[in-house]
């Protein structure tokens, strides 16, 4: 049996992962600094989303690194530990996605409240429905 291992794929993917990981947290730090009122307890928890991100992606790193070896050998045991490895693999970029979710989700949150503080202290009120679903 014979498992193609898409190395190159996979180092590209980690490193984009990377990549885009830096982008929002330049993102949410300049627009954090851009006079928006951030409460602390808000900066601590994308402080440690980000932090977990990084950690999930370092062990991706490593398990990519263990995939290239099993591939290299080519030793059957090694290939079929990859089919488990690679579905590891595949389980942390759904946790990084997972993650990355949720800090959308709070800078939303937090645009909308700091928008319709603004609204109230500005003396207008504010009409904006939330869709539900």
């Amino acid at each position: 049996m014979s498992l193609l291992c898409p190395s190159p794929l996979l180092n590209r993917c980690c490193y984009s992962i990377k990549r885009n990981q830096r982008e929002m947290e330049g993102a949410v730090f300049s627009s954090m600094s851009d006079g928006a009122q951030v409460d602390a307890k808000m900066l601590q928890t994308f402080q440690k989303s980000f932090l977990q991100v990084q950690d999930i992606l370092d062990q991706n790193r490593l398990l990519i690194n263990e995939i290239n070896q099993n591939h290299e050998s080519k030793m059957p045991d090694n290939l079929s530990r990859n089919v488990g490895l690679i579905r590891e693999l595949n389980n942390n970029i759904r946790r990084v996605v997972d993650v990355y979710s949720g800090i959308s989700s709070s800078l939303v949150r937090s645009a909308e409240t700091t928008s319709e503080g603004e609204s109230r202290s500005n003396g207008k009120s504010n009409t904006k429905r939330l869709r539900s679903g």
